[in-house]
């Protein structure tokens, strides 16, 4: 009998599994372009003076999709006929594309109602959506070479892969459930540069927009300036609230002490601004600190980097309250590594060139501003770590307990001689607990009964009794064969259950005939 074989792609194998993860990143590609592009159409239509058609309308599209993945464009049509480059990525816009491939990754590897159907691997689900994605950007690098903006093949090559590859990982992190390592002090460093970052960056936000409401009637002057019409003015809104993100990441850098370039030799940091800045008329620009040496208000910026260091600090000390010094100083020596190197990246980001000569450096420099995060989390990060890891161990020290001292026994008489015939019934039978008739009356708890129930002969000793009882030696419980603590309770005494001073001894029982 022949057995027919189906193709893979007709079973819906692995092979259709990944051809479908590379529509989905073409898609994802796809989705943010033509929703940028319909954003720029629309104000070209609203413009009641358009210097171009819709093919320019298109290329600019093209050119500011390219610009949210980090790749510098080159103007051309420049008054001095000289290109200049632009390397100032909008985080706003870069919102949107990472989001997709977020998406796509995340979509892939999550079964969702078609569980029956095979998924791919998470790296083959990565590679997947990247290369999907990747391959409609290199479809517009080349449609943009022939706009007024096209795109700088170095940084296209290294950074639009390094995003997109960077947001397809995060989507499949989070369909795997967002695993964190193994090891509790990687998990915990990633939690703390977490919540560290999130304050630097909000602190930084919160600067700037003081310092813009401060000079806000420079803004408005400039905004005003810049266009007549409702529809320039509506285009220069949305290109500010773009760059909102940007102003938050000069914020936390002017607050770690790195400052920000305004210009080839201008720098502004808390410490005033030194050199002559090349400022462009611009609503966001009207924030930048006056010339001359800064003040207190300017020094309040470094609030940020401190309750950011602090509470990742914190974050760390919690929870290593049970660690050693060591691995609590380690971990929190990672938290400051890990949130610098964000830090550099973002401010790599929110920064670069706007033209050429002294507009070619423009925002923070992103090693400076990274090697300030680490120096501030190693300075006081770590100090505030050990410091809460201490604090909060006194509250593991056992405190002892308090035990009540038990009420003395009278010590038992000698034991009488074996063969002596005054030694009673009821204590002969007791062995090393045998007193004399006189003490027999003392003795608590006694009865007449004690040596004929035992069965044994008045004066003799047990069989199982250790050498040495009958002459009156002191034994210990071990001695005896009897565990010290038989209850777990490292109080307990053998003579616990015995009758205490203070308590009445029962009377004994009538004498029999």
């Amino acid at each position: 009998m022949t057995h027919v074989t189906e193709h893979p792609l007709v079973q819906g194998g692995r092979s259709t599994a990944l051809a479908t993860a590379c529509v989905r990143g073409g898609l994802a590609a796809g989705l943010g372009l033509g929703g940028l592009a319909v954003l720029v159409v629309a104000a070209w239509i609203s413009s009641p003076y358009p210097d171009s058609g819709p093919g320019g309308a298109l290329h600019l599209a093209a050119g500011l999709w390219l610009l949210a993945h980090g790749v510098d464009l080159v103007r051309t049509d420049t008054l001095s006929g000289v290109p200049a480059p632009l390397g100032v990525v909008p985080l706003l816009l870069a919102v949107l594309p990472v989001w997709l491939v977020h998406r796509a990754a995340r979509d892939t590897l999550d079964a969702g109602d078609d569980g029956d159907r095979p998924c791919p691997s998470a790296s083959g689900a990565v590679a997947a959506v990247a290369g999907g994605y990747l391959l409609v950007a290199a479809a517009v690098v080349l449609y943009s070479a022939s706009g007024p903006l096209p795109a700088d093949l170095a940084t296209a090559g290294l950074w639009m892969p390094a995003v997109v590859g960077g947001a397809a990982c995060a989507g499949a992190w989070t369909a795997l459930g967002r695993p964190l390592p193994g090891q509790r002090e990687a998990a915990v460093a990633l939690r703390a540069a977490g919540l560290g970052l999130v304050t630097l960056l909000g602190g930084g936000a919160v600067a700037a927009a003081v310092s813009l409401a401060w000079h806000a009637r420079d803004a408005q002057a400039a905004y005003a300036g810049l266009a007549g019409e409702w529809s320039g003015r509506v285009a220069v809104l949305l290109l500010v609230l773009a760059l909102l993100p940007n102003m938050a990441v000069w914020g936390a850098a002017y607050g770690l002490g790195s400052g920000f370039a305004v210009g080839t030799g201008a720098l502004a940091t808390p410490l005033g601004l030194a050199g002559d800045p090349a400022v462009p008329p611009f609503p966001l620009l009207a924030a930048l600190p006056a010339e001359g040496p800064g003040g207190w208000l300017h020094w309040s910026a470094v609030a940020a980097p401190l309750a950011a260091t602090v509470l990742q600090g914190w974050r760390v000390g919690r929870s290593a309250r049970t660690w050693a010094a060591r691995d609590t100083a380690l971990t929190a020596l990672g938290t400051a590594w890990g949130c610098g190197v964000v830090a550099a990246v973002l401010a790599g980001a929110a920064g670069g060139p706007l033209g050429a000569g002294r507009l070619s450096a423009f925002g923070p420099v992103w090693w400076q501003a990274g090697a300030a995060t680490v120096l501030w989390g190693v300075c006081l990060g770590v100090p505030t770590a050990l410091g809460v890891r201490a604090w909060g161990r006194r509250g593991l020290r056992p405190k002892p307990l308090r035990v009540a001292r038990p009420a003395q026994v009278p010590a038992p008489a000698p034991v009488a001689a074996s063969g002596s015939a005054s030694a009673p019934p009821s204590m002969a039978g007791q062995g090393a607990g045998a007193a004399t008739p006189g003490a027999a009356a003392s003795a608590p708890g006694a009865t007449p009964e004690a040596g004929s129930a035992s069965g044994l002969a008045p004066g003799s000793v047990p069989p199982s009794a250790p050498e040495g009882l009958a002459s009156g030696e002191a034994r210990s419980a071990s001695d005896l064969g009897i565990d010290d603590d038989p209850y777990g309770d490292s109080a307990f005494e053998p003579y616990d259950f015995l009758p205490a001073a203070w308590e009445p001894s029962p009377p004994p029982p009538p004498a029999a005939g």
